[in-house]
């Protein structure tokens, strides 16, 4: 066995953020408990109001860790049908970005991130569109914007203005 066989790689570390833009009081040590478990680390946000859900309150969380947390964080979250919550994770190289988005009434969409932040729509999921529409445009554009998350964006737009001030906690991931 060579010396390049027995070199173990560590995995790429990347960061992102989780904002819980709407939840309940009583699901703050629960959700707490559900990212600090994808994270690998026991954690404590800080949480606010929401203004846009006077009822609820809001959270932002950056943290770091190995590629694939910010999947851990959106699928230990996406229990949760009453929270509305957004997740992303920086692109690093080898690896796409990622934002997860959820709202109670759509459920959780996935989209790949460009360096840019900018969604990157895959080829097959823009001739599955252009398929589904056939020759109607509207239909097209309605099909695309769902390829994008804009139904998710446009529920979640109100919900992200709250975030302007807000005080921000790191995590890191260790080991």
């Amino acid at each position: 066995m060579t010396a390049a066989n027995t070199l173990r790689r560590r995995p790429a570390t990347t960061t992102g953020v989780v904002w819980i833009h709407a939840s309940q009081r009583a699901l703050r040590t629960h959700l707490e408990w559900a990212v600090g478990s994808a994270v690998g680390d026991a954690l404590r946000f800080v949480w606010q109001s929401q203004p846009a859900e006077p009822s609820a309150e809001r959270s932002e969380v950056h943290w770091s860790g190995p590629v694939g947390t910010g999947a851990a964080i959106a699928s230990a979250l996406a229990g949760w049908r009453d929270v509305r919550f957004e997740v992303t994770e920086d692109p690093v190289p080898g690896s796409d970005g990622m934002r997860w988005m959820h709202a109670p009434q759509l459920g959780i969409t996935a989209a790949r991130i460009d360096a840019a932040g900018s969604v990157v729509v895959p080829e097959d999921r823009i001739r599955a569109a252009i398929e589904a529409a056939g020759p109607d445009a509207r239909a097209l554009l309605a099909e695309l914007d769902d390829a994008m998350g804009g139904p998710w964006d446009r529920d979640l737009e109100a919900y992200r203005h709250a975030s302007d001030a807000s005080p921000v906690v790191w995590l890191h991931r260790v080991g």
